[in-house]
Formats: structure tokens, C-alpha cells, sequence
């Protein structure tokens, strides 16, 4: 029997606590496990839970509540902290150590991996993904991205039928997405974009520099059109001298936020109409009524590989989703060394789906769901004055 120690870390999502469930149904009937809380804060400071049957019990039930049941959040994690925490593991008598996370935690697993066998301590390490981003590399995808974009895909589909409801009076509207130096999510927002009215009719990306010339020429042509404009722009978009707009720093981390603001101010300043920016905010990553199936069920699939591979001695490895190279929708659950992981940086969007948002959308059609679709054709308002028009002949 082995004593695994298992934590989140990170950004939470929808489904995170799907995989913590899935993990811990595996293994907590015939191994001892023990919960880290706050993440790799409660590594270093030995914030440790010992699972019991009530504690088992309250993680079981929360496998479709968002946030992370075990307490995630940012923390810096220098190598002194990670030489405390591996001695912590071994006064634990902790012999395998499981967290769910995105990049950062997978470099912190591996440094860890190197820590402990310069301790001369045998520890079993394994990574299991999470991310609304989608920037974690060496995987198609991670769970927490497809909810994450499915609630993107319905707020731009949602959003534009209210600026067109309200056209006679706001005009123009912006939103703002997560997802820092990738554009997955915030491409994500025109996946339901059906009919050239609705929009959006801008989506300003961080792979694509973003251009105040543009914004205007595109912002303008769909007024004419249309008589509204809905832009999507991710936080991480470059703005004045190729800069993000940085909304505050925390522990050493840029916060990410306002380029939305600026280019409000760039329309009203320079057009007549009335204009609103808005956040997404963090409902893109804890609306649980947006939660994608397909999403949920790799959730859990995933920690329940991470639990087999427990089994198997597995270590140095994330758990990677592989798509299949079928018609039908598949994935494979195989392991990737966290070293490769760590190697490769943030994942952005390839240039085949900058450039082809209907590319993109196929591949995202199956982590979004089946339940997701478009709205019948909008009432072309724009039409309306040429009817005006004729009545005074």
C-alpha cells in the first residue's frame, strides 16, 4: 500500500474537482492518501489532510462543484520551499505525489521529481492537467478548457442579440476573455457565430498583435452593415508599443486585464456612438451551468488514470489527452515525461486556426458538447429605414 499525497494548483476551472474525484475513487479503498491544501503552499507549510470516510465522502460530492475543493491559488514556489516540502513528504512517509495544474505545476513536479533524488528519497510524481486557457503543452487539450469555451462560445452568442435589441441606443460592445498569451478561449467566443450580424466582428487575439487602425476599420464596417459591433479581445492582447495591459501585480505575477477599457476609449474618441466594455470574468472558468459533458467525463477519466498509473509505478509524467485520428471523436489518456511538458512553454494557437476560424471550430465541436448551437437568423434591423424611406415617396 502506498501513501500518496494529492493537491491542486493553480487557476481552478469547472471540472477540476471531477478529477480530483475520479483520482480518489481509484485508490482511497486499498492506499492511504493524504489532501494538501492551498497547493504547493500547503507543500511547504505541511497544511496536510488525512483522508477519512467523511472527508472521502465530502470529496465524492463535490465532483460537480467548480472551484477546487481543495484550495488552489497562486504561491512562489522558490527551491527552498520545494527542499521543505520534500522533506515534509518524507516525514509523512509520503512515497507518491499527485497534483492536478496546469504549466506552472508541472514544472513545479519536476523540480520536485529532481529534489527528491538529490535527498536520496524514492518519490513517485505524476501530473494531471487542468487549464481554461488551453496553453498546457504536449496535450490536445485539457480538462477546464472545453467548459471554459463552451461559456465563451454562449456569452458572445447571448451578447450580440442584446446589443442588437438595444442598437438604438448602445452600439457598440466589448468583451473581454481570459486566457493570458493564448488565444484558445478567446477564439472560442465566434465558434456560434452563424450569421454575420451577430458577430463577433472583431476577435482580437494575443498570437495576432493587435492594430487600433483595425479595430476602427472593422468596428466601422460593421456598423454600416449591421448598425451594431461586438469585439472579443483576450486580456493578453498587445497594445501600445506591443505591451498587455497590466491590471496589478501579485507575489511577483502579472495580472492581466483592461485592454477592453482602452479600446473603448479609442472608439468613443474617435466615434460617434455609445460603447460598452465588459469582463467576462471569472465565470469563465466557474460557471457550473456552462460545464461541457464531454469536459466533465475526461475530468474524471483523468484522475482516475492518474490513479492507475499509481498502480504501475508511473513517475515523471503527466497524464496527456491524446486525440485520435478517427471520424469519430476519441481520446487516448498516455503519458508524456513532465520534463517534456516543462521544455515546451505555453501552447498557443497554431496559425491554421488564426487564420481558419471555421478549422477551429470543428475541432473544438466536441469539447464544447452537443447541447451548444446557434439561434434562428436575427431580424436585419438595418433594413428598417429603407422602408421608412419608401413610405414618404
Amino acid at each position: 500500500m502506498k501513501h500518496v499525497a494529492i493537491g491542486q494548483s493553480g487557476g481552478p476551472t469547472a471540472v477540476i474537482n471531477a478529477t480530483l474525484a475520479g483520482f480518489v475513487r481509484e485508490l482511497y479503498k486499498d492506499h492511504a492518501i493524504t489532501f494538501v491544501v492551498n497547493g504547493y503552499e500547503g507543500l511547504a507549510n505541511q497544511l496536510f489532510l488525512e483522508a477519512d470516510d467523511a472527508l472521502i465522502s465530502n470529496v465524492m460530492e463535490s465532483k460537480k462543484v467548480p472551484g477546487a475543493f481543495l484550495g488552489a491559488g497562486r504561491y512562489e514556489f522558490d527551491e527552498e520551499k520545494i527542499k521543505e516540502s520534500v522533506q515534509n513528504l518524507r516525514r509523512q512517509k509520503i512515497n507518491t505525489l499527485v497534483f492536478i495544474g496546469g504549466n506552472g505545476t508541472m514544472e513545479a513536479l519536476k523540480r520536485i521529481e529532481e529534489e527528491a533524488k538529490q535527498q536520496n528519497y524514492t518519490l513517485q510524481v505524476i501530473g494531471l492537467p487542468k487549464t481554461v486557457d488551453n496553453d498546457l503543452a504536449k496535450t490536445d487539450h485539457a480538462p477546464g478548457f472545453g467548459s471554459a469555451a463552451k461559456y465563451a462560445a454562449l456569452a458572445a452568442r447571448d451578447m450580440s442579440r442584446d446589443l442588437q435589441a438595444m442598437s438604438n441606443f448602445e452600439q457598440v460592445r466589448i468583451l473581454e476573455t481570459m486566457g493570458r498569451n493564448a488565444g484558445w478561449l478567446t477564439a472560442a467566443a465566434g465558434f456560434l457565430n452563424d450569421y454575420k450580424q451577430d458577430g463577433p466582428h472583431v476577435i482580437s487575439l494575443p498570437e495576432d498583435p493587435l492594430s487600433p487602425d483595425v479595430i476602427m476599420k472593422k468596428t466601422t464596417h460593421a456598423l454600416e452593415e449591421h448598425g451594431t459591433a461586438l469585439i472579443i479581445v483576450s486580456e493578453g492582447a498587445s497594445w501600445e508599443k506591443g505591451q498587455q495591459v497590466e491590471r496589478d501585480r501579485v507575489q511577483g505575477r502579472s495580472v492581466l486585464g483592461g485592454v477592453s477599457k482602452e479600446i473603448e476609449n479609442l472608439i468613443k474618441q474617435n466615434m460617434d456612438v455609445m460603447v460598452r466594455s465588459e469582463l467576462l470574468g471569472m465565470n469563465q472558468r466557474s460557471f457550473s451551468a456552462a460545464v461541457s459533458s464531454t469536459d466533465f467525463n475526461e475530468a474524471v477519466i483523468t484522475g482516475e488514470t492518474g490513479a492507475s498509473w499509481v498502480r504501475e509505478k508511473k513517475t515523471g509524467v503527466m497524464v496527456s489527452l491524446q486525440r485520435a485520428d478517427t471520424a469519430l471523436y476519441h481520446i487516448d489518456y498516455v503519458p508524456v515525461a513532465l520534463h517534456e511538458v516543462a521544455a515546451s512553454g505555453e501552447r498557443i494557437l497554431p496559425p491554421s486556426f488564426i487564420q481558419n476560424q471555421k478549422a477551429y471550430n470543428e475541432w473544438l465541436r466536441p469539447l464544447v458538447g452537443s447541447d451548444v448551437s446557434s439561434y434562428p437568423p436575427p431580424l436585419k434591423r438595418r433594413n428598417l429605414h429603407v422602408i421608412e424611406q419608401n413610405k414618404s415617396k
